[in-house]
């Protein structure tokens, strides 16, 4: 008899298959009473456990502390929010070197060199870092040692 040697077939996607058992169809709730899990869907008369976002799969409050007053209630409620507020997006001098000399910085060219993202608040333009090119700044809010570092290395600050 002649020793046959199969190679194994390689794994595909028309022939990959679940392991057995690892599936199983899911549990069709309050189909009528023939199913086994209709009217009450197996979730028995009443009490907490019957009513929907609490417990069980799928369920749980997780503010929800069994009826103990709840964090948010016992903390004192402190301070203010301004809904005006603006966040502005900081640029130092650091990132400017990534510009070519004596380009123009505009919220639009700092958009494209990536120093900040559109749509999400203004640029600020700080002094951190030391100013090594002479460069234009055009419609962007800088602090007042941003304007001199700017100025005195030869650059031009618009409104």
């Amino acid at each position: 008899m002649a020793n046959k040697t199969t190679t194994p077939e390689k794994i595909g996607l028309h022939n990959l298959v679940a392991a057995p058992g690892s599936h199983r169809n899911r549990k069709r709730l309050g189909r009528g009473p023939g199913s086994g899990t209709g009217k009450t869907s197996g979730k028995g008369h009443k009490g907490i456990k019957a009513r929907a976002g609490h417990h069980g799969p799928g369920g749980g409050k997780p503010q929800f502390e069994g009826g103990q007053m709840p964090l948010t209630r016992r903390i004192p409620k402190r301070g203010f929010t301004n809904i005006f507020r603006v966040e502005h997006q900081v640029v130092s001098f650091d990132d400017l070197a990534r510009l070519p000399e004596g380009a123009e910085v505009t919220e639009e060219t700092l958009a494209e060199a990536g120093l900040i993202r559109k749509g999400k608040g203004p640029a600020k333009l700080l002094a951190n870092g030391d100013a090594t090119k002479a460069v234009t700044v055009r419609g962007v809010k800088m602090s007042a040692g941003a304007r001199q570092k700017i100025e005195a290395a030869g650059g031009r600050v618009e409104v």
